[in-house]
């Protein structure tokens, strides 16, 4: 077993927080008992656990590192983020710690910990799952976090993200004018912050349109596969969607692939809204519509706050949620 905060946390019978606080040196500061620090630290001397040798000079000097977290490279939208950010922490003479997380809270968890390890400056991470403790943890004790596209919801955990909300919900209304009654949604990662907010959109804009009647959301993931065996089952559906408001360009691509062994044709038989942006979506055959992120704002945004973390500055806001845009491509038809 790898050890890491929480191993740690449950050998010791406390909270990850409370471990996170003794191994960087504030027991004190958070009147920790004497006898709860010390079991603390003999377990985590006794695993060899490589935070707890270096927590105490942890901030003393800075190795010009910042560790990235992301949840998919195989994903577009997540490459050129990921792409983006290192650019820019490269601009400022620091090297990135990229670590591919594959979509699991577990793998996360793990990712973190191991970015301590090596004393890196500040990490930028794209969260998976909902618990924030251990990154609550690393960022009030060890060194700054900064959530970057996804975040948790309700807490003050610093972040710069889309206004997916809007996003959601301009894309149905484009639907929902030209016509189109049935929209289906195929959805990703159930317990991302930014799909729900497409997905509240969706409702919002179907609701407003007196068309509740009409909603349908699947699907559970970002992938090709969700989006293809999602559409496959909708064609199968006595009254199929006249339309699919697709959640993430590789759900698109898995309707597409779907709806093409269907001999079916965009826009003639049905209609698809794609949300992220990318070069080749014009050169398909129709060119998709889809909802455009400003990935290259948020990357530079999300690296600016914490570098003003890093260097002790007061960012102003630093929950941010950028406007998306709406480009018009020819997958869209009138009813």
């Amino acid at each position: 077993m790898k050890e890491n905060l929480s191993t740690i946390a449950s050998r010791t019978g406390v909270s990850i927080t409370t471990v996170s606080r003794v191994l960087s040196g504030n027991a004190s500061k958070y009147r920790i008992s004497n006898a709860t620090a010390e079991r603390i630290k003999a377990e985590a001397a006794r695993c060899n656990y490589a935070p707890s040798i270096v927590a105490q000079n942890l901030r003393k000097r800075k190795t010009r590192t910042i560790g990235l977290l992301t949840p998919s490279l195989s994903n577009p939208y997540f490459a050129e983020m990921a792409s983006s950010i290192i650019s820019e922490v490269h601009r400022r003479g620091y090297t990135t710690i990229v670590i591919d997380t594959m979509e699991d809270e577990g793998n996360f968890n793990e990712g973190l910990t191991q970015l301590v390890a090596r004393q890196v400056d500040g990490i930028i991470a794209v969260p998976c799952g909902q618990d924030h403790t251990l990154v609550d943890g690393i960022n009030n004790d060890f060194v700054p976090v900064m959530l970057v596209d996804r975040y948790y919801e309700d807490y003050a955990l610093p972040y710069v993200t889309t206004n997916n909300y809007k996003g959601g919900f301009d894309a149905t209304s484009l639907l929902i004018d030209a016509g189109h009654k049935s929209i289906a949604c195929i959805q990703g990662v159930r317990t991302s912050a930014p799909n729900n907010e497409r997905v509240r959109g969706y409702r919002d804009a179907m609701e407003e349109a007196k068309l509740s009647a009409f909603e349908f959301v699947a699907g559970n993931e970002f992938s090709i596969q969700n989006g293809y065996l999602e559409t496959k089952l909708l064609l199968s559906r006595h009254q199929r969607p006249t339309a699919i408001f697709a959640l993430s360009n590789n759900i698109s691509l898995g309707v597409l692939k779907a709806l093409r062994e269907a001999r079916l044709r965009i826009p003639d038989d049905l209609s698809l809204v794609s949300f992220d942006n990318y070069a080749y979506m014009d050169y398909m055959e129709p060119p998709l519509t889809r909802v455009s992120q400003p990935v290259e704002d948020m990357a530079i945004l999300a690296a600016k706050i914490l570098f003003d973390r890093i260097d002790g500055l007061t960012p102003g806001a630093s929950q941010l949620r950028l406007s998306p845009t709406i480009i018009q491509g020819e997958s869209v038809g009138r009813l």
